[in-house]
C-alpha cells in the first residue's frame, strides 16, 4: 500500500507533464477568447461562447472521438501535421491536446468573469490619454484580473489531471506513453490484486486535485479582495 512502484511514478509524472503542457498551451488562447467575450460585441459571439463551453456538455468520449477524427493520421488536420512530424493520436502530446480542450471552458469562464469585474472606466481613462488598446490590456486589465486568470489556469490544470474519457478515446491507454493517472487507475481496477495500487494512485490523485482547487480558491478570494479594495 505504501510503496509506489516505478510504473506508478511514471503515470504520475506523465499526468503532471500532460496537465502542465495543456494548461500552458491554453493560456494565451484562453485569455484572448475570454477578453473577446468580456469586452467585445460582434456577430457570432453567442456561437463562440457556445463552442467554447461545448466540451462541458458533450460526453468526454464524444470529444475524444471528434479529436481522433480531426487529428488522427488521416484526419483533415492530423494528416498535414503528420507530414511535418507533428503527431497527436496515440502520443502523449495528444493526451495534452485532449486535456487542453476539456479544461479550456473552465479556464475561459474564470478569466472572463475576472476581466468583466475590472472597472471599465479605468480602461476608458487610459484610452482617452492616448494609450493603445493592447497597452491598456497589458497595464490595466491584465494586472487587475491576474489572480482570477491564474485561478482559471489552476482549474484547467486540475481538470487535466483528472481527464479520462476524451484522453483514452483519443490516445488509448499505452503505459509510459499515454497512460495518465486516471487511465492507470482504471487499468488496475481491471486486474486481480490491483485494488491496493489503485487506491494508492487514487489518494495521490485526490491530493493533487485538492491542492489545485485550494490554490484556485485562494487566488479567487485574493482577486475579490483586490477588486473590492479598488
Amino acid at each position: 500500500m505504501l510503496g509506489v512502484t516505478p510504473e506508478e511514478w511514471t503515470a504520475v509524472g506523465l499526468s503532471l507533464r500532460v496537465a502542465t503542457v495543456a494548461t500552458l498551451a491554453s493560456l494565451v488562447p484562453g485569455l484572448a477568447v475570454a477578453w473577446l467575450l468580456a469586452r467585445r460585441r460582434f456577430p457570432g459571439r453567442a456561437l463562440l461562447d457556445g463552442l467554447v463551453h461545448l466540451p462541458l456538455i458533450l460526453p468526454p468520449v464524444v470529444t475524444g472521438y471528434l479529436l481522433l477524427l480531426a487529428f488522427g493520421r488521416r484526419g483533415p488536420l492530423g494528416a498535414p501535421l503528420a507530414e511535418i512530424g507533428v503527431v497527436f493520436s496515440f502520443r502523449w502530446t495528444g493526451a495534452a491536446l485532449a486535456c487542453a480542450v476539456m479544461g479550456f471552458p473552465l479556464m475561459v469562464r474564470a478569466m472572463r468573469l475576472s476581466i468583466e469585474a475590472v472597472d471599465r472606466r479605468l480602461e476608458q481613462a487610459a484610452g482617452t490619454l492616448g494609450a493603445h488598446p493592447f497597452a491598456v490590456f497589458l497595464t490595466i486589465t491584465l494586472p487587475l484580473s491576474l489572480p482570477g486568470c491564474l485561478a482559471g489556469a489552476v482549474l484547467a490544470f486540475a481538470k487535466a489531471m483528472g481527464e479520462f474519457g476524451a484522453t483514452i478515446t483519443f490516445v488509448s491507454n499505452i503505459p509510459g506513453e499515454t497512460q495518465t493517472l486516471p487511465s492507470a487507475i482504471y487499468t488496475l481496477t481491471q486486474v486481480p490484486g490491483g485494488e491496493g495500487p489503485a487506491l494508492r494512485l487514487t489518494l495521490i490523485s485526490i491530493a493533487l486535485s485538492v491542492t489545485a482547487l485550494l490554490v484556485s480558491e485562494f487566488l479567487a478570494r485574493r482577486a475579490g479582495r483586490r477588486l473590492g479594495a479598488g
